[in-house]
């Protein structure tokens, strides 16, 4: 039964094939490139203090909104499927989670960045480029970048 399955799916399985493989080969290729291009302080600079990108015209960031957001996408259901297929799926995750736009979003990089697994791989190819390791928050940061409100939390 299963090898009749597979003899009347050949071509869907090596479409398959070939597009996991497609995509293994350019993730070890873009992945690593956009990690090494990564500010330093990226998981810790004030991001309202963005004026180059208020300077531009409404619909020039409305396009770049929506063509970050779906390569965002992209990135994340890649990484997904990095999981299990061959690829660095939680970074991969991880690039796709900085591009798209939602409510939290500073806090939830925070927490991907502090795994410990994910801060080594990202600091060891940011040192096999000759980059300085990523800038991490400190743990009484609430977000990213901003002081936690002490007197709050009391």
């Amino acid at each position: 039964m299963l090898l009749e399955w597979i003899r009347f799916h050949e071509t869907l399985i090596g479409y398959s094939v070939g597009l996991s493989l497609s995509a293994f080969v350019l993730t070890l290729i873009i992945i690593p490139f956009l990690v090494v291009r990564m500010p330093k302080d990226y998981f810790t600079y004030n991001r309202g203090d963005l004026k180059r990108y208020h300077r531009q015209h409404i619909t020039m960031r409305i396009m770049l909104l929506v063509l970050k957001n779906v390569c965002g996408y992209i990135f994340i259901l890649a990484g997904l499927a990095m999981l299990v297929l061959p690829g660095q799926g939680i970074i991969t995750i991880l690039i796709g989670i900085t591009l798209i736009s939602f409510p939290k979003k500073r806090d939830f990089e925070c927490r991907i960045i502090r795994i410990k697994a994910v801060e080594r791989t990202i600091n060891w190819m940011r040192a096999k480029a000759h980059q300085g390791p990523i800038d991490l928050p400190s743990r009484a940061m609430g977000h990213c970048g901003q002081e936690k409100d002490i007197k709050a939390d009391k």
